[in-house]
This record gives structure tokens, sequence and C-alpha cells, in this order.
């Protein structure tokens, strides 16, 4: 019994894994003519097929955390396991896509499939942050009722979104979305706020009252309006209000007292 969470975990690396092989594999067919003959990137299927993998992926993250808490079988080497299989998830895979999207946002351009490697390397500076953020989570014992940087589960998961809000989408933000000056610019605040020392909500109810965990059914109430009218481009926006909630209402100690409950929304 109790090396089920460490099966969850396991599995959140396979799926991880899985969703590499999808994103490095997007098939041939990458470009489409407008109807003034100029060249479109359209984006690969397979691509959207390894963002719904990290979804998964992200759904037994929280599974492990909450069946060892169940079972009580936390545990060191669970821990590690936790780490080493969220560094692939959520930091391999998901500057896998970074890549792929400034690669398809140079193809745009005349001569861009000729583009330099170096102008690609930006995308795993985004994996080096979740490294970072992992590792300094791992040593730290502080963060229990709120976090010193951003989750990089979180983190991963916008990015995981990308593809999807551009294969289903509520809005046309492909232009937006494919531009590498935006991709840039997203990989630098994503990598800051996972290394910064901010403080940010850790999502877990203290207990059930609306006074002590207002900000977390506001944006679980905020996550499922968004699902709704804006499909996948709510998960940024719901990441957004996150980061802007936690800094106008930055975390309070953990109480010395009463009952805490160790239902996580996030990890």
């Amino acid at each position: 019994m109790k090396q089920i969470p460490n099966f969850f975990t396991l599995l959140n690396l396979i799926f991880g894994c899985i969703a590499i092989v999808f994103i490095m594999q997007p098939g041939e067919t990458i470009l489409r003519l407008d109807d003034g003959g100029a060249a479109q990137v359209m984006l690969p299927e397979r691509m959207t097929w390894g963002a719904l993998f990290l979804f998964a992926a992200a759904a037994v993250d929280f599974l492990d955390g909450f069946l060892a808490r169940l079972l009580k079988a936390s545990s060191g080497m669970g821990e590690q396991l936790d780490s080493l299989s969220d560094m692939v998830s959520f930091g391999v895979a998901p500057g896998m896509i970074l890549y792929q999207f400034l690669r398809l946002s140079f193809a745009q351009q005349e001569d861009g499939l000729d583009v330099s490697f170096g102008s690609l390397l930006p995308a795993f500076l985004f994996t080096a942050a979740v490294a970072w953020r992992l590792a300094k989570f791992n040593i730290s014992t502080t963060q229990k009722y709120h976090f010193e940087g951003v989750p990089s589960p979180a983190a991963g998961l916008v990015v995981a979104s990308f593809p999807l809000i551009l294969w289903y989408p509520k809005f046309e933000l492909a232009a937006l979305f494919l531009n590498h000056w935006f991709l840039y610019a997203v990989i630098l605040l994503l990598a800051f706020l996972m290394v910064s020392r901010i403080p940010f909500l850790a999502l877990k109810f203290r207990d059930y009252s609306l006074k002590n965990n207002a900000s977390t059914y506001g944006l679980l109430i905020a996550a499922v309006l968004g699902a709704l009218f804006l499909g996948w481009l709510a998960v940024p926006v719901v990441f957004a209000l996150y980061v802007v909630l936690s800094l106008v209402r930055p975390p309070r100690p953990a109480p010395t007292t009463g009952t805490n409950a160790s239902l996580d929304i996030t990890v």
C-alpha cells in the first residue's frame, strides 16, 4: 500500500516522457499558404497530444500527494521521485514546447527554416529555472502554506496550454503565440517568477472557512468560469490572477492552533 503513491509519481514521469515524444515528432506539414500566397504556420496536431499528456501528468501529480497523505505513506524517496518526475513533465517537456514554438515562429519568416540554433536556446532557460525551483524547494523547510517562487507545475501548465489554445481557439491568437518576441518575454517572466523569493499562495485549505480560504475559493471559481468562457485560454488567465492575488494578498503564516485540512489544489 505504501508504494501506491510512488506508482502515481512514476506515472507522472511516464506521461511526461510520452508528451516529449509527441512534442518532438509533430509531423512534417507545418506550413500553408494564406489567400495572399504568404506562408503561415500550421500547428501540428501531435503537439496538442503532448500538451494533453502534460495535463494528465499534473492530475496524477496531484493524486500522488493526496494518496501519500491518505495512506500515511509519505517518505523521503517519494519526495525525491516527485521532484525528478516534475523535472521531466513540467521542466523538460514544456521547454520542448517552447523550443518548437520558437522554431515555428521563425519558420514564418523568409529563410526562417535556417534560423540559428542560438535563437532557439532561450527555450531551455525555462527548463533550467524549473531545475533551480525544484532544488530550492527540496531543501526548504518553510514552504508549507506558501511557496517561494511560482511552483513549477503551474508554470509548466501555462506553457502546455499554448498548443491547446491555438488548436481549440476561442479567439484568434496565433499571431501572438507564434511571435518569438512574445515567447522570449514569456520565458523570461516565468523563469523569473519561479526562481524569485516572492511568496506565492500554496492553495492549501487550512480549514474550510471562507475567511481563511478566500483566495483559493476565488481562484477555483475563476477557473470554472474561465473554462466555460475562455476555453484553454483560461489557464494563463487564471495563472495571471494567481500571481496578482499572491502579490496583493501575500500568504499569511500558518496558524499555530486549530484544525488543518490537508487537501491540496496544487503542489
